[in-house]
């Protein structure tokens, strides 16, 4: 840990943007207006699968509709995913299909000049279809003879044909697995699911997209990559990226929904092109259902271990079912070997992952991509191991996690770093105290409708994608930091921030290196046409990657205007140092010891004045590690035996962070990943109808119920800590926390249900009637 006392990084602070969100005067995508405006509308397919026939726009067009369809659309082939490398890309939609694959997929799209025409418009288009066979379960999908969902798809440039649905594959191994599993005294295999999880964000999907007179668009959409949206969008439409400019708009939540360019964005830019007008496009929440969800996963899992608790080998297989579009489950895949083999250690390992297209909503990244899935049945199985060896389950990950100094693989084999800060066993042995681990009891001694248990889970996840050589994904950022005359600074970034303090952060950290109190920092608006390339703000990278890049150019702008102070002071720059003036929390520039001094402002000023220049830098920069930050969750559950009810009464989150940015945000953070990793052990999932391909919950929040802070532990029962650590490689010693937050949260819960009844359920979302059949199934009597 660093002793170093910072004055900005890691006190509480008002968020930047807390007062507009609170007031209602924050601009969302759907809140922007131009004039002249158009609003449009997608006709969705109410198949599963069909070939689209002909589409009659003729009644739309006559109440003054503007019409697209797949006839009128570019042809390109795209993955809306642009975070991996084009030769690891799978590529198979379009911007309209000629074949629908799910129902909610678009089939065309009106645009009018008020939302109530649009409908009118849309409800006038018919559309003759062609129906074919549906498939809705993975296995069904890969059994020889089952309906081919596509011929072939795009691989990079390639064309790469299609067999029996699989929408891609990954084999992973090393080391001698025979020999690992014979080494083994005891050998334990079982098999786990987790559900198709929707994001539940606050905001839909929503786009406004203005033509421009030189043949170039602007466009304002729900992204969490303003340039990569752009870089598509440049593609698919054949428009030259200086006439491409995409605006960072607040985003309302996205949970990993908008990793990648989402389909209404290019819907909307042809919408607006052929209308040529400004167009807007916003999802209604049914629709938002339809267009993306957590990847959903069948594990089996075994492992080796000896007499003492120590793991001689490991071996996954998981079979993903990827929907009607691959948004990128090959590098799921890696990511998914990359949770498992980073966990805990393994002489030997096998990984074998395969991904399944079938005619549902598609499935892309959500909190953790593939990390809560994996993680879920790595913890439940360690404490089955436990169990079987006699041992305790915190005793048995203490000796085999990966921790301080080991290899660890990221997000996959191509991105493999050492780590370098670990907090892991000071969360289990504070969060062992704080639960009361000792007195949890065995599930044979307890009594009464009523039970309770206690179970712990951990887990990690990524600061970013980084390693010292580059993998299949990109993964760096870009930023600018200027001083301003009165000794304020701005800090331009393409980095989006989801709502929990990202940009606030990289506030923090710029105030810190130039010496100015974080208030004093501005978060400039920021586009593709103004700002450099930031990949996604996505896998935990925010503060690690982004902030990195913003403490690099801060620190240009802070060696330039050191340099001006020199000139004024008459004195080498290398000995003079930057402290924010207490009260009014500007910077001081000062020669210790003596009494020469000069604000910033004072030395930014006179630099211009005698036309010295601008205190800037900018630097765009890719870290080479991906430090884990590690959490820790013990949670105390109550378990009705009448009505198979499963309640959270307590829970100790902690987390390994690195230096905490912002405590409270922090803390929130912790807890609301509880809540999500809670709602996938117990609640959330997507079901399907097998007959009409409809999901069952469609009527919104209405039928899909999410967890909410009702449900969770009462405030004085919901402990957070942060585990003593400092990042080398972090700015300021600083790690991710993100999607580390939920990862580890649904293990703890399956624990701590099996220590409540005496009964493991491997099958999330373990709802009451999983539970009272299992109770059943056991002989259980009250």
């Amino acid at each position: 840990m660093s002793e170093k006392k910072f004055f900005s990084v890691g006190r509480d602070t008002q968020k930047k943007d807390g007062y507009a969100k609170a007031t209602g005067a924050e601009i969302f995508s759907s809140d922007v207006i131009l004039p002249g405006m158009l609003y449009g509308r997608v006709l969705r397919s109410p198949h599963p699968h069909a070939r689209i026939v002909s589409v009659d726009t003729s009644g739309a067009e006559a109440m003054g509709a503007v019409c697209i369809t797949y006839d009128e659309v570019p042809k390109t082939v795209y993955n809306e995913r642009q975070v991996s490398i084009p030769e690891k890309t799978y590529r198979d939609r379009t911007v309209l299909p000629d074949i629908v694959r799910h129902v909610g997929e678009g089939v065309m799209a009106v645009a009018a000049p008020t939302e109530s025409l649009a409908e009118k418009a849309l409800a006038a288009v018919k559309v003759e279809y062609e129906l074919l066979p549906g498939l809705f379960d993975p296995e069904e999908a890969l059994k020889e003879g089952a309906p081919a969902l596509y011929p072939e798809v795009m691989l990079g440039d390639a064309v790469l044909p299609i067999k029996n649905n699989i929408a891609c594959q990954r084999i992973i191994e090393e080391g001698d697995l025979a020999e690992g599993f014979a080494k083994a005294d005891l050998i334990v295999e079982e098999s786990f699911a987790t559900g198709r999880v929707y994001h539940g964000q606050m905001e839909t999907k929503g786009v406004v997209c203005k033509p421009e007179a030189d043949g170039g668009i602007t466009v304002w959409p729900t992204t969490q990559s303003i340039h990569n949206t752009r870089q598509l969008l440049g593609r698919i439409f054949s428009i030259p990226l200086s006439k491409v400019n995409v605006h960072r708009v607040t985003i309302g939540g996205a949970f990993g929904s908008s990793i990648q360019m989402n389909t209404p964005i290019a819907i909307c830019v042809a919408l607006a092109r052929k209308a040529g007008k400004p167009v807007k496009l916003v999802l209604t929440r049914e629709e938002d259902m339809y267009n993306h969800c957590k990847y959903p996963s069948r594990i089996k899992l075994k492992y080796g271990v000896t007499r003492d608790g120590m793991i001689t080998a490991g071996q996954l297989e998981t079979l993903v079912d990827a929907g009607a579009h691959n948004i990128q489950v090959y590098p799921l895949l890696g990511c998914m070997a990359g949770w498992f083999v980073s966990l805990y250690r393994m002489p030997a390992l096998r990984f074998a992952g395969t991904g399944v297209y079938t005619n549902k909503t598609p499935a892309c990244a959500m909190q953790g991509y593939g990390n809560p899935q994996v993680t879920f049945a790595v913890e439940s199985l360690m404490d089955i191991i436990a169990e079987k060896l006699g041992m305790d389950p915190i005793e048995l990950r203490m000796k085999n996690y990966v921790g301080m100094g080991q290899t660890f693989w990221g997000q996959g084999p191509t991105v493999r770093s050492i780590i370098r800060s670990c907090g892991v066993e000071e969360m289990l042995v504070k969060g062992r105290e704080m639960i009361g681990w000792n007195e949890r009891g065995r599930p044979e001694d307890k009594t009464g409708r009523y039970r309770r248990g206690i179970g712990v889970g951990r887990g990690f996840h990524t600061s970013g994608t980084g390693a010292p050589q580059p993998g299949e994904v990109i993964d760096y950022s870009t930023a600018m930091v200027k001083i301003n005359e009165d000794g304020s600074a701005d800090v331009s970034t393409a980095l989006m921030c989801h709502g929990g303090g990202t940009l606030d952060a990289i506030a923090k950290i710029v105030g810190e290196e130039l010496g100015i109190a974080v208030e004093l920092v501005g978060v400039s608006p920021s586009d593709t046409a103004t700002t450099g390339y930031d990949v996604c703000t996505h896998a935990t990278r925010g503060i690690y990657c982004g902030g990195a890049a913003a403490l690099r150019a801060a620190t240009t702008a802070r060696k330039s205007i050191l340099e001006i102070a020199a000139k004024l002071l008459d004195v080498n720059p290398e000995a003079l140092m930057i402290a924010p003036d207490p009260e009014s929390g500007h910077g001081l520039i000062y020669l210790e010891g003596t009494d020469k001094r000069i604000t910033v402002g004072e030395a930014a000023k006179t630099a211009q004045l005698k036309g010295w220049g601008t205190a800037i830098g900018v630097a765009s920069h890719r870290q080479t590690n991906c430090p884990p930050c590690f959490v820790t969750n013990f949670i105390e559950v109550e378990v009705d035996t009448w009505t198979g009810e499963i309640r959270t009464t307590r829970a100790v989150a902690a987390v390994d962070a690195g230096t905490v940015m912002n405590p409270k945000l922090t803390a929130g953070q912790l807890e609301g990943g509880l809540c999500r990793g809670i709602a996938l052990a117990l609640l959330e999932d997507t079901d399907y109808d097998p007959e009409t391909g409809r999901m069952t919950c469609n009527g919104g929040f209405t039928d899909y119920k999410m967890y909410t802070a009702k449900e969770m532990p009462m405030v004085d029962d919901l402990q957070v800590f942060f585990a003593n650590t400092y990042e080398p490689s972090g700015p300021f010693g600083a790690k991710g926390v993100g999607e580390a937050a939920n990862n580890a949260t649904a293990g703890a819960v399956a624990n701590a249900v099996q220590n409540a009844i005496g009964i493991r359920i491997n099958d999330a979302p373990m709802t009451p009637e999983k539970v009272l059949k299992r109770l059943e199934e056991a002989g259980f009597n009250n």
